[in-house]
């Protein structure tokens, strides 16, 4: 393994422009499909809604109201599962192909293990919803699209430990092709299943479910063929042994994942408690929260592309013991996504009103006070969009040094000592109205992204040291 004094002795013969200018361009080259993959997921989930909505406003409510419930207990695979990436990226630059093999093995196990007690939730999804006060109708029409989607959990968390496989490699490429190939046969089996066509039953949101639960297995399976079958993930021999549970390797994936788990309902439990507190005040806000929202989900595609790239980035240079890298990685991941958050935020601060009217559609000419509201959040969450990217990556960076039980608690800090109360105050008692809840996500989503930032230079100075 290289040395740290070997690496130190290198970087003195090369000017520190170049080796940024080499971390840039692989930077770049990582967080580009990543964020793609990323921009993909939310294009299929855009057209099911699409194909869900031809069949009634309920279907559409209860199609959200089952996505609630599917993220919920999705969550807990994701973040465990996500932690594949950092444990196959420090052994990939330690050069310790056999670890590489077992954290994907380990990986697979996980999603497997996670998913049997995890689709036990959604599939008492309607009893669920009525505990919540939801109507009857919308909660029975939302456990037949949960009982069609459910079964697609465990490849669709299969397929994340393999993207994190092949993003530790610095292949990140095939995941996005079979992603793209994905986004027309989703849109087209979704279709056939709702509406019966072909020849077959008219399923309806049942339908809809089962046919992401199909897209998903085959999603998987293409997955597995590129790892199993093609350089250079085959040389891994990622199959071998498959039945042998890694008791080690998955105590050290539980140890970083749970934390990303619990850190993302966090996250999204602030993000839901924003609806409904724009909900309590009236349906004009809650619409106009929903664009805003709706541009934020976007937009973060892009630096959550690139906070996948520091984690493959900084765990490279952890696991080699490149003391200068791991710095390097962090922060040129770092100044990529304020540079991107910038450009990004000025486009949509000059075309604030022209996307809320984008999103409404034929009814904008009826909806002014939506898009007018619409339009003044997007302004206020500017910066939301620049700390909201560099918290991505920023977490990304801390999860290649295998950091991620801190930020749990910065997550805790800044989305529920900081940004809910914020939020709830300026609102109300400010009298700030949908304006206030959208000051205080960004006055949460402020603070954990300098504390994570803050936390990662510490690390970074102290594993230099």
């Amino acid at each position: 393994m290289t040395s740290s004094a070997d690496i130190e002795r290198a970087s003195v013969a090369t000017p520190s422009s170049v080796y940024l200018a080499r971390e840039l361009v692989e930077t770049i080259r990582l967080a580009a499909p990543m964020a793609l993959i990323q921009l993909g997921q939310i294009a299929m989930m855009t057209t099911d809604l699409a194909l869900i909505g031809r069949i009634s406003e309920v279907a559409v409510a209860a199609a959200a109201l089952a996505s609630t419930v599917y993220f919920v207990s999705f969550t807990f695979g994701l973040g465990v599962v996500s932690a594949v990436t950092p444990l196959a990226a420090q052994a990939f630059g330690a050069r310790d192909p056999h670890r590489v093999r077992r954290a994907l093995r380990v990986g697979l196990w996980a999603g497997l293990l996670i998913s049997l007690p995890m689709m036990t939730f959604p599939l008492f999804g309607e009893k669920i919803l009525l505990l919540l006060g939801q109507a009857p109708m919308p909660a029975r029409l939302a456990q037949q699209y949960l009982f069609g989607l459910v079964w697609g959990a465990t490849p669709a968390l299969w397929l994340i430990a393999m993207r994190g496989f092949m993003g530790a490699l610095d292949r990140p490429e095939p995941v996005l092709w079979i992603t793209l190939v994905a986004i027309p046969a989703n849109l087209l089996l979704v279709y056939v299943l709702i509406n019966g066509t072909f020849g077959l039953p008219q399923l309806g949101l049942f339908g809809a479910g089962l046919a992401t639960t199909t897209v998903n297995c085959g999603m998987f399976l293409a997955g597995l063929w590129f790892a199993a079958y093609r350089r250079p993930f085959s040389k891994y021999h990622v199959l071998a042994h498959i039945w042998r549970i890694d008791w080690a390797m998955m105590r050290q994936l539980i140890a970083i994942g749970a934390p990303i788990s619990v850190a993302l309902l966090m996250e999204y439990g602030l993000f839901s408690s924003a609806a409904l507190l724009t909900g309590l005040i009236s349906t004009t806000a809650l619409a106009a929260h929903q664009i805003a929202l709706q541009v934020t989900a976007i937009l973060f595609m892009v630096p959550l592309g690139i906070g996948m790239a520091a984690t493959v980035r900084v765990g490279h240079a952890a696991g080699r013991n490149d003391l200068a890298g791991v710095k390097r990685a962090g922060l040129v991941a770092g100044l990529l996504g304020i540079g991107l958050g910038v450009a990004v935020t000025a486009a949509v601060i000059f075309g604030r009103f022209a996307i809320a009217r984008l999103f409404l559609g034929h009814t904008a000419e009826d909806a002014a006070a939506t898009i007018d509201l619409a339009a003044k959040l997007l302004l206020v969450g500017t910066t939301l969009f620049v700390t909201d990217g560099l918290q991505g990556i920023a977490a990304g960076a801390l999860r290649g040094l295998k950091d991620t039980r801190m930020p749990l608690l910065f997550a805790f800090i800044g989305y529920w000592l900081v940004g809910f109360p914020a939020a709830w105050a300026l609102a109300f008692r400010g009298q700030l109205g949908a304006v206030g809840v959208w000051i205080g996500l960004s006055l949460g989503t402020a603070v954990y992204a300098t504390l994570l930032t803050l936390r990662f230079i510490g690390l970074a100075r102290r594993f230099s040291s």
